[in-house]
């Protein structure tokens, strides 16, 4: 796997567009966390934190306590910019030929298709080291003592969880479109808008919830909105353990592999 993934690096260290959305992923984030932990995301102006005409609509508390659930919150509404990499980089390699490339040089076809999962775990340990980095610098700096880090600790692990689900389905839709700009459209309609409408639609014209057991919906149910606590007890509502998500999400990305390992293994190359 360290061959596959040096050579995946090959590919991508001096490819632009790899870069620029890695840089504009990594600006969003930090960028986001910066205003809501200055409480601008407010509402009447936006004023310093503890101000009284201003009203925090997302949780601004920054210590140990909830930075992990705040920062987790923005990865997870970015996320899907940043897995059309993968998508761009396996479609790349059905149009430029390069997938064929690699078997006449001596690759199986399971050797191309491993490289791409690890580049997608690899990714998705990168953004996760990323969170926790991000986190904890946040946190001292809003005065947390070292020792409550491992209050909600738990979200960085469903930041890769969420991570992998994501670019896990983007390497799956790319392996069974093969079109760039068709995998893009699609992969970015279906998680910003097609999901999120048919998990609401199921929710209350089926039952309950099963609309959250949808693909990517299963891991952002780890990362939730990040509430005020008192909005969050004014909310009805079941709410299910996380662990049920956790095997749900565990079991897309179990599904994701298996169908794009068939696909490539028995589809044309």
């Amino acid at each position: 796997m360290k061959a596959l993934l040096a050579i995946e690096w090959l590919k991508i260290k001096k490819y632009r567009t790899v870069w620029i959305l890695t840089l504009l992923f990594a600006v969003l984030i930090i960028s986001f966390n910066l205003l809501a932990d200055s409480n601008v995301l407010s509402i009447g102006g936006g004023g310093p934190k503890g101000a009284k005409q201003s009203i925090s609509i997302i949780n601004s508390d920054y210590t140990f306590s909830s930075v992990w659930s705040n920062t987790g919150f923005w990865i997870k509404l970015f996320t899907g910019l940043l897995a059309v990499i993968i998508v761009i980089l396996t479609t790349n390699e059905y149009q430029f030929r390069t997938n064929r490339q690699n078997v006449i040089d001596g690759w199986q076809r399971t050797q191309f298709f491993n490289a791409k999962w690890g580049l997608a775990l690899s990714l998705s340990i990168i953004i996760t080291v990323f969170n926790f980095v991000m986190g904890f610098s946040f946190a001292m700096i809003n005065g947390s003592h070292i020792a409550d880090i491992g209050l909600h600790a738990e979200k960085i692990f469903y930041v890769f969880l969420l991570t992998l689900n994501y670019f896990g389905l983007a390497l799956t839709l790319s392996l069974f479109l093969k079109k760039t700009g068709m995998s893009v459209l699609i992969f970015l309609l279906y998680t910003y808008i097609i999901e999120f409408m048919l998990s609401q639609l199921l929710n209350h014209k089926v039952m309950e919830n099963i609309g959250n057991f949808l693909p990517l919906q299963s891991s952002a149910e780890l990362l939730n909105y990040p509430f005020p606590d008192m909005v969050k007890q004014m909310i009805p509502g079941e709410v299910l353990s996380d662990s049920v998500y956790i095997f749900a999400s565990i079991g897309w990305i179990i599904i994701y592999y298996f169908s794009g390992r068939q696909k490539l293994l028995k589809g044309d190359w």
